[in-house]
């Protein structure tokens, strides 16, 4: 920086810039100019690069240049000070490269015309080799800001051949750079390409087609190292909530799942999370357009297996079973494949769900087989086929002959004598499954179960008042749709219904007329 920018006693800017930093509210375009006539920018850069020893100064000047480059203004500047932040990039203080990747995003967020002007002042500046330096040995403030920086970089078009080049030799190239890394720097890069594949079905094609998902996949066969594997385990998941990542994930992930899962020697808390993958991804109702079904049933099969084995044990890995099957079963494809595999895999959720000495698992059950029922689905998509519906009507009458309750009824309202968080998910499995007749009869046949989903006073809490309303209502929805309403025997419980349901979802004290109260007069 020239010297006629250079400050001899930085203490009026440091006091200023302080005030700017620290001044409440936004800052609009006006405010900047205004602060930037008193302290250019060259100034303000000139100091920073020769008088960060000064206490406090880095910082300071930090953060108010951060708030001048969020505005309109500010960040208009931003293309005649690209080679400081080229500079800034490659700093030595973390803060400063923080600052100089906050500030590419702010050039490129407010970048009006997104065209090739911008992509060519970044390759001009060597912009892109430098933030994903930052990316992979920044630490953790620097790494985010420049995952955003780069983010931001891919709304552009033109940028696709920076951010993946065809080459892998070129030293930008995403495998390569992984290639070169600490293992958690190969975590950062496979951090970077789970985020750009979220952006868009376009990127996540180009992702796809560049093969860099088998760095993921090549990560978590790493049997090496735990935290790397786990790490990469959780990218994968966060990739199954992505709502285009379905079509590009069946095609590479299935066999990976199933394999972990099958093997025994890996760690339980490995197991786990591929087992809750894999409900995630079956859970989608998109997932059957790209997979065939005998991959899914392959997959399922691996869980009931697991679960087998983990029969007589109260684990993590068990319940995180259970949910797995939950969440597949939350689609109606899934639910179908639980009910109609041979034998069962909802055998496993049917009988945890109404164990009383279950703990966790019982609660893990109770919400999958919620699930599994259709309390979550569209009111057209409950009732599942002829097959599997007869499955799990089966299934109940099983589990009720062998317990002390005998029938369903018995089993539904055990759960909801329960504690208040088993009660919960007991009223999301009566929701599902009152749709069907055999379970209204069921219902009907248990005053007790009445009485509690239409007492008002039954739970405190928002979201059990919440599942027990919906409950009561789906009870009364199937009761006034059936047969059974003309049944004089039952006339008690459909007026018991309607006025639980008309009551509204919480309680609704009844009116009463205010009455005098006659009592002696205090005397002094």
């Amino acid at each position: 920086m020239d010297e006629e920018f250079s400050l001899d006693d930085p203490t009026q800017l440091l006091e200023s810039a302080s005030d700017f930093a620290h001044h409440p509210g936004s800052l609009n375009d006006a405010a900047v100019k205004d602060f930037l006539d008193r302290f250019p920018l060259p100034v303000i850069i000139s100091a920073l690069q020769t008088k960060s020893d000064v206490p406090g100064l880095e910082n300071t000047l930090v953060a108010c240049l951060e708030r001048v480059f969020k505005t309109k203004y500010g960040a208009s500047l931003i293309p005649q000070y690209m080679t400081f932040v080229q500079v800034g990039l490659k700093a030595d203080s973390q803060i400063v490269r923080c600052l100089s990747c906050k500030t590419v995003s702010s050039f490129l967020k407010n970048f009006d015309d997104k065209s090739i002007y911008a992509i060519k002042l970044i390759i001009d500046c060597d912009i892109y080799p430098l933030l994903l330096d930052c990316r992979v040995n920044g630490d953790e403030q620097v790494a985010t800001a420049a995952i955003d920086a780069i983010k931001n970089l891919a709304q552009f078009p033109e940028a696709m051949g920076i951010i993946f080049p065809s080459n892998f030799n070129e030293a930008t190239h995403l495998g390569n750079v992984a290639s070169r890394c600490s293992s958690l720097g190969r975590v950062r890069v496979l951090s970077l390409i789970v985020k750009l594949f979220s952006i868009s079905s376009s990127i996540a094609s180009v992702i796809y087609n560049s093969n860099l998902l088998s760095l993921l996949e090549t990560e978590i066969k790493n049997s090496n190292d735990t935290l790397v594997t786990l790490s990469a385990l959780e990218l994968l998941y966060e990739l199954t909530e992505v709502q285009h990542g379905a079509q590009f994930l069946a095609r590479t992930t299935f066999q990976l799942l199933h394999s972990i899962i099958s093997n025994s020697s890996m760690e339980s808390i490995l197991r786990s999370r591929a087992l809750m993958i894999s409900g995630r991804l079956l859970s989608k109702e998109n997932i059957y357009m790209f997979v065939d079904e005998p991959s899914a049933k392959s997959l399922i099969s691996a869980i009931d297996v697991r679960l087998g084995l983990l029969d007589s044990q109260d684990t993590d890995e068990r319940e995180s079973a259970l949910e797995a099957l939950g969440g597949i079963g939350s689609s109606i494809q899934g639910a179908v494949l639980l009910l109609t595999s041979f034998p069962p895999a909802a055998r496993h959720i049917v009988h945890a769900a109404f164990d009383r000495q279950g703990g966790g698992k019982q609660l893990a059950a109770l919400h999958a087989l919620g699930n599994i029922v259709g309390e979550n689905r569209p009111e057209d998509g409950v009732i599942l086929n002829g097959d599997a519906e007869e499955s799990l009507r089966r299934l109940v009458y099983e589990v009720a002959s062998e317990s002390s309750k005998l029938t369903p009824s018995g089993l539904l309202l055990s759960v909801l004598q329960q504690a208040a968080e088993f009660r919960l998910a007991g009223y999301r499995v009566i929701t599902g499954l009152v749709a069907r007749v055999w379970c209204l009869m069921e219902i009907c046949s248990k005053l007790e179960i009445i009485s509690i989903v239409t007492d008002p006073t039954a739970e405190t809490t928002k979201i059990a008042m919440e599942a027990r309303y919906n409950c009561c209502k789906a009870i009364h929805k199937s009761f006034m749709s059936s047969k059974l309403v003309s049944d004089p025997a039952l006339s008690g419980i459909a007026g018991k219904l309607q006025e639980a349901v008309q009551r509204g979802l919480y309680l609704v004290r009844k009116h009463t007329e205010a009455t005098p109260v006659v009592m002696t007069a205090e005397r002094f």
